[in-house]
């Protein structure tokens, strides 16, 4: 019998609005539209069967797999019920289920193929496998995403979905259905009032994007860590589709890649991508983590810090940095935040305070300044961004906080200084909102001369250490 191979792996988001209203918004419109190109790839590529991995079917026991043939029901999503009901009949290839399990299994993975009548399917199934397989031509599969599997468990998980295309024979096309950013408004917004949640979400999105515009992957597959030090909202939702979809395409940047769309919806980043394999030699990577054949219970891999120096183990756990390990008086510096400038540390210990040094937006391993330095060498004034140099500089107090014990929500009091108060108030005012809207914490803000490095601002802090 022939190999089976993946063809074609698409990227989808998985909220219902492209397929129940994409008249409301010309963004859920272009998605919808992206979707019927999407559909049509899949034609062209001449796929014999539809592998989804959903990360809005969520499992804890292990990774689970839809094995009831024709699974049919009305579904309705428990947060946009008002839209309106999705029914669905689907064709589920019940002998590849078998299969998926089987190869997961020999990989070290728990997991089960469940096939009960009325079992409920996810709406990112429904919605993805609605629009790119209206008419029920293809048989498809349907796997879930453990919502605590770490970075190495996915990986595996993908490279057993590969094990299983082989050994079936088939031309496959793979679906990963998640949004990008998945923050989203938490009160009902109307259509008009769509946009992404927050710039940092739009400029770690359109990153993402133009590395799959390029084919990049496996880069992609790497760029978490980076990504988690900068996202205020630190989950691995967005990378576990990137994660597995690696896995299952197999770990290489060798893609024709090309973004469909990218728009909002409910404040989340939304992109329908399609990857289709290159028959040339495989790209180079630019990153280089740690491969994984088979799993082995190791959920450690996001509980890490990146050092400073990169002969440094990469891995070593984030221990001792919690409250209970921070004595009376005890200074401290996080490995994850830049380095000081001066002879002092990130934060000292008082009682149940902790207090912070002055910090600012600087990047922790390359010192470079987000939004742009101030001055160059020479001391000429640049133009620079703000809004950049401020999230950039309240990510890294969140650093120092989490690594110290501590959290944003247990700031009390912040002192911001600011090298040009008309300049840049209204857009440091405008982020610091956006982070502390809800915190609430005391606030000064001053004007000074001057910074000791070509930086526009700086925050000191003083937090509750966590009981």
């Amino acid at each position: 019998m022939t190999e089976g191979e993946v063809v074609l792996g698409l990227f989808v988001p998985a909220h219902p609005h492209p397929l129940l209203c994409p008249e409301k918004n010309p963004g859920w419109a272009r998605l919808r539209e992206a979707y019927e190109q999407a559909r049509m790839i899949i034609e062209e590529s001449e796929a014999e069967l539809i592998l989804v991995y959903s990360t809005l079917w969520t499992s804890i026991i292990g990774h689970q797999f839809q094995g009831l043939k024709e699974p049919e029901w009305v579904h309705v999503d428990h947060d946009f019920h008002y839209l309106g009901s999705m029914p669905y009949k689907f064709q589920i290839d019940t002998d590849f289920a078998d299969e998926l399990v089987i190869s997961a299994k020999s990989r070290g993975l728990e997991s089960r193929v469940v096939s009960y009548y009325g079992f409920p399917i996810d709406t990112g199934s429904v919605v993805a496998l609605s629009l790119l397989n209206p008419d029920n031509r293809l048989p498809s599969g349907i796997c879930s995403s453990n919502m605590y599997s770490n970075r190495a468990e996915t990986i595996v998980l993908g490279k057993s979905a590969n094990d299983a295309i082989k050994k079936s024979g088939k031309k496959v096309a793979v679906v990963v259905v998640s949004s990008l950013s998945n923050r989203m408004f938490t009160d009902k917004i109307e259509p008009h009032q769509e946009k992404i949640h927050s710039q940092k979400d739009d400029e770690w999105n359109r990153k993402i994007l133009e590395f799959l515009g390029e084919g990049r992957l496996e880069d992609v597959s790497q760029l978490s860590r980076e990504i988690h030090q900068q996202i205020r909202v630190q989950k691995v939702v967005a990378f576990k589709p990137m994660w597995w979809l690696a896995g299952v395409m197999g770990q290489h940047n060798n893609f024709a890649g090309k973004v469909h769309a990218y728009e909002s919806v409910h404040g989340a980043g939304c992109a329908v991508v399609s990857l289709i394999p290159k028959l040339d030699d495989v790209g180079d990577k630019e990153y280089d983590e740690d491969d994984v054949e088979t799993y082995r219970g190791d959920r450690n891999v996001l509980d890490t810090i990146i050092t400073e120096n990169e002969n440094e183990d990469p891995h070593i756990q984030n221990e001792d940095l919690s409250e209970e390990n921070l004595s009376e008086g005890e200074k401290f510096s996080s490995s994850r935040a830049p380095k000081p400038v001066g002879a002092y540390p990130h934060a000292r210990r008082v009682g149940d305070l902790l207090y912070l040094s002055g910090v600012g937006p600087r990047q922790p391993k390359s010192n470079a300044i987000p939004g742009g330095p101030v001055k160059d060498s020479t001391g000429k004034k640049l133009n620079y961004n703000m809004k950049a140099q401020t999230i950039a500089c309240i990510e890294n107090v969140k650093t120092i906080l989490e690594d110290s014990g501590s959290s944003m929500e247990d700031i009390v009091d912040i002192t911001s200084f600011l090298i040009d108060m008309d300049r840049d108030f209204e857009d440091y005012n405008t982020i610091y909102a956006e982070y502390f809207n809800e915190i609430q914490p005391t606030r000064t803000t001053l004007e000074i001369s001057a910074l000791p490095t070509a930086i526009a601002v700086e925050m000191k802090v003083i937090a509750k250490l966590n009981k």
